[in-house]
């Protein structure tokens, strides 16, 4: 890996990574609640970035090698249950404005932004709140904070309510069971390739903390979907059909939110990017962002001066 640091402000540091040539037009992608940049595939990043892309990866605040805000509040399991978090640590919009820190520290003017889960909570933040920012969004097996689409299958609580185990070997079991559940029926998973996945992530710093500040985030945001009224970026939104964590409802909720969004439905995929269907993902990304630079008359390459 070729791990590089930020400063986004507000005290956050973001440890991110890079792909492809800098004067390309650039894609931002966010991962999704207490997960790693590197949940990103490498080779998924490099196929993005072959596409004509300068591709960037990071680790949101409270996960991996980022900021963790060890001195804030955690959301207990009553909070969490009765969606009541009172005194969050922070909100969905201070991690867009993370995000657009990154964009700041890298003196990219705007980009193609790409979130999946939280992360496409969080991109839905950074193109309702700083459109100038935004060339476009797509948001990928997320919701908009309804209280009644994209809520998980009763099956998928033990992912967000379980404990997670302390030691390397337990925090990787558990994390063969947990995309056991909530990932694709209908793609093959390759258990090697995930194992080496959820070793490193543990090697690399998990935090059961911040995925619960993570998760108060989320609920204390509530509802967005007044705010997703202002999106003005031409929008994709992409979900898997079998998705138990984020319940389909979630992205076609996302979509009738946002005026002029594209809803894209994969049979077979849950929650999780499985290869066999990133020649669809990596498609409909590459030309939902080639597609509006060319309509804009966007150079390949704006940054910031």
């Amino acid at each position: 890996m070729h791990e590089q640091f930020a400063d986004v402000g507000n005290g956050i540091t973001l440890c991110y990574e890079t792909f492809g040539d800098p004067a390309a037009p650039p894609v931002v992608l966010i991962m999704g609640l207490g997960t790693q940049m590197i949940a990103w595939d490498t080779r998924f990043c490099e196929d993005l970035a072959s596409r004509g892309f300068f591709v960037v990866r990071f680790d949101n605040r409270d996960v991996g090698r980022s900021t963790r805000l060890d001195d804030a509040h955690v959301p207990g399991l009553s909070e969490i249950a009765l969606r009541r978090v009172p005194n969050p640590a922070y909100k969905l919009a201070d991690m867009a404005l993370d995000t657009v820190g990154l964009m700041n520290a890298l003196e990219l003017e705007s980009a193609h932004v790409v979130g999946v889960s939280m992360g496409g909570m969080i991109a839905q933040t950074v193109a309702a709140r700083h459109p100038s920012r935004t060339r476009t969004l797509t948001s990928i097996m997320s919701n908009t904070g309804a209280r009644f689409s994209g809520q998980p299958a009763l099956k998928a609580y033990p992912v967000l309510l379980g404990k997670s185990p302390a030691d390397r070997d337990g925090f990787v079991e558990r994390g063969l069971k947990t995309w056991a559940t909530i990932g694709s029926p209908g793609f093959e998973r390759d258990e090697i390739e995930l194992r080496a996945m959820i070793e490193l992530s543990f090697d690399r710093g998990p935090s059961a903390a911040g995925t619960a500040r993570q998760l108060g985030a989320i609920i204390a945001s509530g509802d967005r979907r007044r705010e997703l009224r202002a999106v003005q970026a031409p929008t994709l939104v992409i979900h898997g059909e079998a998705d138990v964590l984020v319940s389909p409802s979630g992205g076609r909720a996302t979509a009738k939110a946002i005026n002029g969004a594209r809803l894209i439905t994969i049979p077979g995929m849950g929650h999780d990017l499985p290869c066999a269907a990133w020649p669809q993902l990596l498609g409909a990304i590459a030309q939902h962002g080639h597609g509006a630079d060319v309509a804009a008359g966007v150079e390949p390459a704006v940054r910031a001066a």
